[in-house]
């Protein structure tokens, strides 16, 4: 489980990238949903955009307790919206069960987490670090394709698989780090690989340093987002 994050203290712009999203395309598809479920949106923007629509919005998130892998308590939801969360479950499908479960009977679900295709350069200084012996570092992560086929085998109508990039310059690895861990996207491996030791780290900040300029380096994270209805 991925420990609380403060809206007040927790940078912002991975969340705002996906709320964002889904105020688009729900503009975009002339969609105002009657009752709503926000899962994951730690800001409370999404909700307070969808009340604004004159939606009935339920709130949950993860950190506070919410099981997004056990049948959601309530169910009949013309739109879910599951933001950050899904890319730490361990039975995926199942997680994507219980949201189509959730939803009437054309109802709409768009997820959006940290696909793949995310923190090249920070993977190329782990590796850089262990040398010889690389350990666990990150979870592993979902691509397009596999989403793709997660929609499919879990039941959703027309489909839709995207992602996008996301990139944020920072002074140092320990910033990066810093900022991992304050939303809740650290390694959340059972068996994380062992701490690093004094040269390890030296040798992972500086090839960190060296996939930059100007003393900042530019990490991509990659935006994977689903989205599907309920058939009916």
């Amino acid at each position: 489980m991925r420990a609380p994050r403060s809206a007040c203290d927790a940078p912002r712009y991975i969340i705002d990238d996906m709320v964002e999203d889904v105020i688009e395309r729900l503009a975009f598809l002339r969609i105002e949903p009657p009752a709503a479920l926000v899962v994951g949106d730690w800001t409370g923007e999404l909700a307070k955009s969808l009340r604004s629509l004159g939606a009935s919005v339920s709130e949950a998130e993860p950190a506070d307790g919410f099981d997004i892998e056990r049948p959601y308590p309530h169910g009949g939801f013309d739109f879910v919206a599951s933001l950050g969360v899904l890319d730490t479950a361990n039975d995926l499908p199942g997680a994507l069960i219980h949201i189509r479960n959730a939803l009437s009977p054309r109802g709409m679900m768009v997820a959006s987490f940290v696909g793949a295709g995310s923190l090249p350069v920070l993977r190329s200084a782990m590796l850089a670090a262990d040398g010889e012996r690389p350990a666990p570092r990150l979870h592993p992560q979902v691509d397009v394709r596999a989403g793709g086929q997660l929609l499919q085998r879990t039941g959703f109508a027309d489909p839709v698989i995207d992602s996008r990039p996301l990139r944020a310059s920072f002074r140092s690895l320990d910033a990066l780090v810093a900022d991992l861990r304050a939303m809740g996207l650290g390694n959340v491996l059972a068996n994380p690989g062992p701490p690093l030791g004094k040269a390890a780290l030296d040798r992972a900040r500086a090839a960190f340093l060296s996939e930059g300029e100007h003393g900042r380096t530019v990490e991509t994270f990659e935006i994977l987002t689903l989205s599907g209805w309920r058939p009916g």
